[in-house]
C-alpha cells in the first residue's frame, strides 16, 4: 500500500505515539502502522487471544482493507524509565464492504509502550480492550 500521508516515524514522546498510531492507522499504509509496534509486541486484537510476530502483521494487514477510520483521546499516561502505560478512548468506524456491513467500535485500550536504543516509543502491548 502507498501511504497518503508523510512518513510517519515513532516519536520521542510516548504521549505522542496514540496520535501517531491515529494518522498511521487512517492512512491505510500497513509499513507505518507496523513501524510504530517494537519487533517483540504482543497485541490483544481479540480479548484472550494474543497475538504477535507474522500473525500481528497479517491481522493488521487485514484490518486495513476493511478501511477503518479511527480517533481516540489519551486519557492518561504513566511513564517510568523507558516504560509507559497508555491508558487511551478510541472509536473505529468500518465502512460496509461488499461482504461485510458497517461497524462501530469503541473501547478503553491499555497500551504499553518502550522507549528503543534510538530514544524512539513503540508498542511493546498493545490491548485495545483492556476495559474488558
Amino acid at each position: 500500500m502507498t501511504s497518503t500521508i508523510s512518513k510517519i516515524e515513532p516519536t520521542t514522546d510516548p504521549t505522542e505515539l496514540t496520535a501517531l498510531y491515529v494518522r498511521a492507522m487512517n492512512s491505510g499504509d500497513l509499513d507505518t502502522v507496523l513501524g510504530l509496534y517494537a519487533d517483540d509486541a504482543v497485541s490483544v486484537w481479540e480479548p484472550g487471544n494474543p497475538i504477535s510476530g507474522a500473525e500481528h502483521q497479517e491481522k493488521v494487514r487485514e484490518y486495513l482493507e476493511l478501511k477503518p477510520k479511527m480517533s481516540a483521546t489519551l486519557r492518561e499516561s504513566h511513564v517510568t524509565g523507558d516504560t509507559a502505560l497508555l491508558v487511551v478512548d478510541w472509536v473505529l468506524d468500518i465502512p460496509a464492504g461488499e461482504d461485510h456491513e458497517a461497524e462501530h467500535h469503541t473501547g478503553i485500550g491499555l497500551d504499553v509502550v518502550r522507549k528503543g536504543p534510538d530514544g524512539r516509543w513503540r508498542y511493546v502491548i498493545d490491548n485495545p480492550f483492556g476495559d474488558a
